[in-house]
C-alpha cells in the first residue's frame, strides 16, 4: 500500500556525488525529506525520493557542494502527461472502456443445468419464444417471471432458478426424480425362464408357481402362471383371477466366458512434427485464419479461449487453436505379459458387469491359450442368477370356465 502511495504521488531515482553527500544524506533527514533504496558505490550513492522531497533539494546541494542528476522519472505524474501525448492511445483507452460498460448491459452466454429429461435445445427454444436469448439487454430481463413461465411450461421440473453473473444468465432446474425411472404399465402376464439353470431360491408375490425349489428349468419354462384359478365345489375352475406375475426366482447355471486378443496391432508413433490453425467465433460463426493441415495422419487438439476481459463479462468472442500431431502407424506385437494384462481387464470388466446386474459368483475356472493368430482367454463361471421374463397374456391364453383343475395343479 505504501508503494502504491509513493507511485501515485510520484517519485524520482537520483545519484548524488559531490563534497560531502554524507551531510547531504543528514540534512535531507533533518528537513523530513523522505529517502529511500540508498545504496552506495563508492563516493557516488544512488536512492529513491519523492517529488515533493526533490523539489527542496536546492539549497541543501548549495550547502554540501554535491550534484544531483536524475536518473528515472517513476509514477502517475510522470504517465499522464506521456498518455495524454498519445492521442490515439487515449481515444482508444476510451473507446475500449466505453465498449466494456457497453457490453455488461447485454447477456452474452447462457447456462443451463441440472435438466435431463428435458435437452438443452428444448430449453433454448423454449427461452427464443419467450424473447431471452444471447444479445439481449440485461435489463429487459425480469428473474422472476422467467423462473415462473419455467415451472409453468415444463410439468417435469419442481424447483428453478435463475441468476445474473456478470454478462451470463445461469439457469439451474430440479427436475422430478420419478419421471426419470422407467414408466411400467401394471400388465397381466406370466414369468417364463429365460436361462437354463437349477432353482435354489424361490419367493412368488403373484401368480401361480409351476416349479418349485431343485428343478432344473430350461429357456422357454412357464415359472409362474398369471392366471390364479378361483375353484367350484366340484373341483372345476369357476373363473380365473388373472393378475401380473412377480417373484423372485434363482437359479444356479454355469456363464461361459470368452475373451481374445490379436498377435498384432497398430500403434501410433508421433513423428513429432506439428502445425497449428487458428480460427474465431463471433456470435456463434465462426472465421478460420490460416491454411488446412498438410499431414496424412494426425491427430487434432483443440483448445478454446473465451474472451473474459474482466471477471464476469464474458463476451460473445472466442479464440480456438488446433494443433495437428503428426503420427505413423506401426504394427506392433503384443507380448505375453502385456496379453495377460489386457486379457485380465477384459475379464475383470466382465465380472464387474455380471456383479452390477446382481449376479453372484461362487466358482470360477478360466484360463488363457494360445491361438493361430490370437491370445484366448476362456472359462466357466458357476453363478446365483435372478431369472424370470414377463409375457403378457393374449386372449387365448385365457381359459374359460367350467374348466377341470389338472391333478398336477390340484396336488399343488
Amino acid at each position: 500500500m505504501i508503494g502504491f502511495l509513493k507511485w501515485v504521488r510520484g517519485y524520482v531515482q537520483i545519484k548524488v556525488w559531490g563534497f560531502a553527500p554524507e551531510r547531504f544524506l543528514n540534512l535531507c533527514s533533518n528537513k523530513n525529506i523522505l529517502l529511500w533504496d540508498i545504496k552506495k558505490d563508492g563516493d557516488i550513492y544512488y536512492l529513491c525520493i519523492s517529488l515533493a522531497g526533490f523539489y527542496r533539494l536546492k539549497e541543501i546541494t548549495r550547502k554540501t557542494g554535491t550534484r544531483v542528476v536524475i536518473l528515472k522519472r517513476c509514477g502517475l505524474p510522470f504517465l499522464v502527461p506521456q498518455i495524454l501525448s498519445r492521442k490515439v492511445f487515449v481515444l482508444g483507452l476510451f473507446a475500449a472502456c466505453f465498449f466494456w460498460f457497453w457490453s455488461s448491459r447485454y447477456i452474452w452466454e447462457i447456462n443451463i443445468t441440472g435438466n435431463t429429461i428435458i435437452t438443452e435445445d428444448v430449453f433454448i427454444d423454449f427461452l427464443k419464444e419467450h424473447g431471452i436469448r444471447v444479445g439481449m439487454q440485461s435489463d429487459d430481463l425480469d428473474i422472476e417471471e422467467l423462473e415462473k413461465e419455467i415451472r409453468r411450461e415444463f410439468q417435469e421440473i419442481t424447483w428453478t432458478s435463475a441468476k445474473l453473473s456478470g454478462t451470463s444468465l445461469e439457469i439451474s432446474v430440479k427436475e422430478n426424480d420419478a419421471l426419470l425411472a422407467p414408466m411400467q404399465e401394471d400388465i397381466l402376464s406370466d414369468l417364463y425362464a429365460e436361462k437354463d439353470g437349477l432353482i435354489v431360491s424361490m419367493i412368488v408375490r403373484s401368480g401361480v408357481p409351476q416349479v418349485k425349489i431343485g428343478d432344473r428349468v430350461e429357456e422357454g419354462t412357464l415359472l409362474v402362471d398369471g392366471r390364479v384359478p378361483v375353484y367350484n365345489e366340484d373341483t372345476t375352475v369357476r373363473k380365473y383371477q388373472c393378475v401380473r406375475s412377480d417373484a423372485d426366482i434363482y437359479v444356479q447355471r454355469i456363464q461361459e466366458v470368452y475373451e481374445e486378443l490379436p498377435f498384432y496391432y497398430m500403434d501410433k508413433v508421433y513423428t513429432g512434427r506439428e502445425q497449428e490453425s487458428h480460427y474465431m467465433k463471433l456470435f456463434g460463426k465462426m472465421l478460420e485464419v490460416g491454411g488446412s493441415c498438410s499431414f496424412t495422419v494426425y491427430d487434432t487438439v483443440i483448445t478454446e479461449k473465451e474472451f473474459e476481459p474482466l471477471k464476469g463479462l464474458t463476451l460473445p468472442f472466442i479464440l480456438g487453436t488446433r494443433c495437428y500431431r503428426e503420427y505413423q502407424n506401426t504394427e506392433r506385437i503384443y507380448t505375453t505379459d502385456q496379453a495377460k494384462e489386457l486379457l485380465i481387464k477384459k475379464y475383470s470388466a466382465f465380472i464387474s458387469g455380471l456383479e452390477e446386474k446382481g449376479v453372484q459368483i461362487i466358482e470360477k475356472d478360466v484360463k488363457i491359450e494360445t491361438g493361430s493368430d490370437r491370445w484366448i482367454l476362456v472359462g466357466k463361471l458357476q453363478v446365483i442368477e435372478k431369472i424370470g421374463t414377463e409375457v403378457p397374456f393374449t386372449e387365448e391364453s385365457i381359459v374359460e370356465e367350467g374348466t377341470v383343475i389338472p391333478e398336477s395343479i390340484e396336488s399343488e
